[in-house]
């Protein structure tokens, strides 16, 4: 043997001929050498009191892997084996941790199922950002081709992956499983990371993975992984599945858009990207996206000014649809608010501004450069913190980490007219963001909504961002018509793109009638079946096969969009067993 790694999965693997006391007995000498390497290999400091704490163990009959997953010896030998594979393989999605406490233990023990979680970590090394998924693109081709399946990339960079059916359910309908292979790519400020050449750094919190200071690339991540663990998968049962990966749902739906007709051939289609479990998701919003041009007037910085840079940040962001509801501030809103507080007390002229991300992001920062007299330097910052204070009361709930910051900086070689900085900032600020009307039809559904996403000078132009959502198409025209006003008051040029469409419900789905059943059967809890604020390309799929029958749901995310985005361990061995157990009951041809 090699190395200790060697010797502990040896002293693993034949434990598991053991039962009850003969396993405890190797299982603590195993966990104990286990704790020797880590500590001499990784100084990894381990509490031994931790893994002392064996009463109350409730014993489960059966084969002993599969039923002590209750049984705390087991649990210590399953997790530190997780440690001693991220020491030798620091791309595992497990984290190295220090002082360990039972309730990491029992935590981290359940990042089941591991050939999904295994799968999650592969594709996190892959860079996949929106519009530059070439490396994920390759990954998955290799994967299926590999595994000997026949795998097909279209003109758009999409991938479909077939697999035949198994023995006994070759008569069964074709059910496609479908995720998006790009994700959000936000980062903090102050992180330093290259989302086209770097690896998603992921570790536990609680019952949550998370990332490092970015997005984890759960979204759609995990979908692709469920996926990648059915494709590989021997002892699964279920009839013809096809596997589609799509390009650039995130900034465009560009591979929904441009996906041909023939491309899919299955019956039913299961989206894997929804971010509630429990939630059964039959229906859509469409959107559309409109762009602001202001032509700026500059003029040299007055003698006398001095130039302070104003930031709004650590606010929660989000997703700007399903996320539009939860009352979370808007690092732009806030910002250009404070500024035109300012505008009225003192001769203000605004020189940049950058602000925001991601047009379906909820921004978090924001930042604008600014000068004013000398005299009003002191004043600007004090009233700065006084206007933060306000803000937090008004988002008591939701942003309690706000922070504004007013910092001196050079004086910039330019700046806008006193009147265009004036008709800028009212423009802003009237420019609807937020809900703009609710569903008539479902309870607590947001029917339509606008997000000021960002705002960005660029050179003698100060370009802005926003995105429209809605499930009924006329007031998503509205909507963007409210919008557009805003901005041509204010002297811009505006182009609303074409968008994409909304997916109405099929009161007649037999997916989703299986989907549902499953659910009951499973989990002896009724599944909620409702409509999302946000756009799935089962939109785009439904103008293209009119008769595919289709449905979405998957494990829990939060924060999506941003680098709060985190997702809820144990939720993921609940879908993986509701859509195994989906594909078991799919009808007959």
């Amino acid at each position: 043997m090699q190395n200790y790694r060697d010797l502990f999965v040896f002293m693993l693997s034949h434990s598991m001929f053991f039962c009850d006391a003969g396993f405890c007995v190797l299982g603590c000498c195993t966990r104990y050498f286990v704790a020797l390497h880590c500590f001499v290999t990784t100084n990894m400091s381990i509490d031994k009191s931790s893994f002392d704490n064996n009463t109350n163990r409730k014993k489960e009959k059966g084969n002993c892997y599969n039923n002590y997953r209750g049984y705390e010896d087991l649990n210590h030998i399953k997790l530190l084996y997780l440690q001693v594979q991220k020491y030798d393989n620091p791309t595992n999605t497990t984290r190295v941790v220090h002082n360990l406490t039972h309730k990491d233990i029992q935590v981290m023990v359940e990042l089941t199922p591991k050939s999904v979680f295994d799968c999650f970590a592969q594709i996190n090394q892959v860079p996949r950002p929106s519009k530059r998924e070439e490396k994920i693109t390759a990954f998955l081709r290799k994967f299926g081709e590999d595994l000997g399946l026949e795998t097909i990339v279209d003109h758009a960079g999409n991938v479909l992956i077939k697999k035949p059916a198994t023995p006994g359910y070759e008569n069964r309908k074709t059910v496609i499983l479908q995720s998006h292979q790009d994700m959000v790519c936000e980062k903090n400020k102050d992180v330093e990371f290259d989302f086209d050449n770097d690896a998603i750094q992921t570790y536990i919190d609680g019952e949550w993975l998370k990332a490092k200071g970015t997005t984890l690339g759960a979204d759609d991540g995990i979908g692709i992984a469920m996926e990648m663990a059915l494709l590989q998968a021997t002892d699964i049962e279920h009839g013809p599945i096809e596997c589609v990966f799509t390009r650039d749902e995130e900034t465009g739906l560009t591979g929904a858009f441009e996906m041909k007709s023939d491309f899919m051939s299955g019956d039913l289609l299961i989206n894997l990207d929804s971010e509630d479990e429990g939630e059964i998701f039959v229906s859509c919003a469409g959107g559309v996206r409109t762009e602001a041009k202001y032509n700026l007037d500059l003029e040299s910085v007055p003698a006398g000014y001095k130039a302070i840079e104003v930031t709004v940040k650590g606010l929660t962001g989000g997703h700007s649809g399903d996320d539009i509801n939860k009352k979370r501030g808007n690092a732009n809103k806030l910002l250009v608010r404070f500024l035109l507080e300012q505008l009225v007390k003192a001769d203000l002229r605004l020189c940049d501004i950058q602000a925001g991300g991601l047009h379906n992001a909820i921004p978090r920062e924001a930042h604008a450069i600014v000068v004013v007299p000398t005299d009003r330097i002191t004043a600007l910052s004090n009233e700065l913190q006084e206007f933060g204070m306000r803000v937090k009361e008004e988002f008591s709930s939701t942003e309690p980490d706000a922070t504004f910051i007013a910092t001196e900086v050079t004086v910039p070689a330019d700046c806008l007219t006193k009147s265009q900085t004036e008709r800028i900032l009212k423009s802003l600020i009237v420019v609807h963001n937020g809900i703009f009307a609710m569903s008539q039809d479902i309870d607590d559904l947001v029917e339509t909504s606008s997000n000021l996403a960002n705002i960005k000078r660029e050179g003698s132009q100060i370009i802005v961002n926003t995105s429209q959502r809605s499930s009924v198409a006329s007031n998503l025209t509205y909507m963007a018509e409210v919008v557009r006003a805003a901005f041509e008051l204010g002297g811009a040029q505006c182009v609303t793109n074409e968008g994409y469409p909304g997916w109405k419900v099929n009161p007649k789905s037999e997916i989703v009638k299986i989907a549902v059943e499953s659910y009951k059967r499973l989990f002896n809890k009724e599944p909620k079946v409702r409509a999302i604020h946000a756009g799935l390309e089962c939109g785009l799929f439904s103008e293209k096969y009119p008769n595919l029958d289709m449905v979405s749901f998957g494990p829990t995310l939060r924060g999506v969009h941003s680098p709060d985005e985190r997702l809820l361990i144990p939720t993921v061995q609940m879908v993986w067993d509701h859509l195994l157990d989906i594909l078991k009951n799919v009808p007959n041809q």
